[in-house]
């Protein structure tokens, strides 16, 4: 065999192995407050994975808003796996033939491996006295939120409002829609994303209430020497955290079977006992039982339910000129006057 020829197998022998490599990494794109959750997977399912005979894998992180992520994929962040916190965001992928068109069928529960609320956090002792959501209505009561037009923590914040006004008032539309408008009228910030919020209410001390996901408020008033305390309202919204391989990026670099191995884990008993650890709802009955005392019962609303599903709530609600920027408008014009 010709000197040239061996060189040129060697070559080829070591770029294959090299990038058989580098196919054993992939990205998980997530919402902005799921760092240090799926630190905590990736810390289990790297050995697992391992251990199954699946070999040395590196799973890296992307965390923003779960909005800009699927902006940031449509213009070329390279994720194998989307980890979001509103279905319309993974939807917009399908529509872009990022994800499979049934995608919300691969995996169980709708690709929802877990769940959650939205909840209240206030500074120790409650000085407000907030009970429930009509509370953040009170004149003097300053709240900090995501922006409901950026991202989908800000829109769950808007539909637990208008939850809240529809029992309170026996489904009376104008009422929730007065108490909605109240609460808007009193949120100081809208924030961008939900860490940003988290920062915004804990480090620069702006206001008297964090509206977020429930996990990030436990996890807020469990640590040590926390000054804050959560009040879990009588009624919120479902938050789903759908999850999808993103198989355009995934197929050309060949993690499919990784990406789906990563996402399966989140099914797993270790990987809903993680879930559950880091304050989310697990779909697992067993390990939601013995977390049964920290995850609080709340009435729980759906969005298809209560607002005819995704497409009529944003249509309704969060789309240019619908109620929203309604709401907005009219408040900022009775500040003027």
């Amino acid at each position: 065999m010709k000197r040239s020829l061996v060189l040129g197998l060697i070559a080829f022998l070591i770029g294959s192995a090299t990038a058989a490599r580098a196919q054993q990494e992939i990205l998980n794109a997530s919402y902005d407050i799921s760092r240090e959750l799926f630190a905590d997977v990736n810390k289990a399912f790297i050995p697992a994975y391992k251990a199954s005979g699946g070999g040395d894998v590196v799973v890296k992180q992307s965390h923003a808003g779960s909005s800009r992520q699927a902006r940031s994929i449509l213009e070329g962040l390279k994720a194998d796996v989307v980890t979001f916190n509103q279905v319309n965001d993974v939807q917009l992928l399908a529509d872009y033939k990022f994800v499979a068109k049934d995608w919300a069928s691969k995996f169980p529960h709708d690709s929802s491996p877990f769940y959650s609320v939205h909840s209240i956090l206030v500074r120790k002792g409650n000085p407000k006295g907030i009970h429930d959501w009509a509370d953040l209505a009170k004149p003097g009561v300053t709240v900090v939120q995501v922006n409901p037009k950026t991202g989908g923590n800000g829109r769950y914040a808007v539909l637990a409002y208008q939850a809240a006004g529809l029992q309170a008032n026996g489904g009376d539309a104008a009422k929730a829609r007065a108490l909605t408008k109240k609460i808007l009228a009193n949120v100081v910030v809208f924030e961008s994303g939900g860490r940003t919020a988290t920062s915004t209410f804990t480090e620069r001390e702006l206001g008297d209430v964090l509206v977020t996901f429930e996990a990030e408020t436990l996890a807020l008033a469990n640590a040590p020497g926390s000054a804050f305390e959560v009040v879990t309202p009588s009624v919120s919204v479902l938050a789903e955290f759908p999850v999808a391989v993103v198989e355009k990026v995934a197929k050309k670099r060949g993690t499919e079977a990784l990406a789906k191995a990563y996402l399966d884990f989140l099914y797993t008993p270790q990987g809903q006992e993680i879930l559950a650890r880091n304050y989310y709802r697990p779909r697992n009955a067993e390990v939601a039982a013995r977390y049964a005392a920290k995850l609080t019962p709340v009435k729980i609303v759906e969005v298809s339910d209560t607002f005819g599903g995704w497409d009529k709530a944003t249509a309704d609600f969060f789309a240019n000129g619908a109620l929203v920027d309604v709401l907005l408008k009219e408040i900022a014009a009775e500040r003027v006057n």
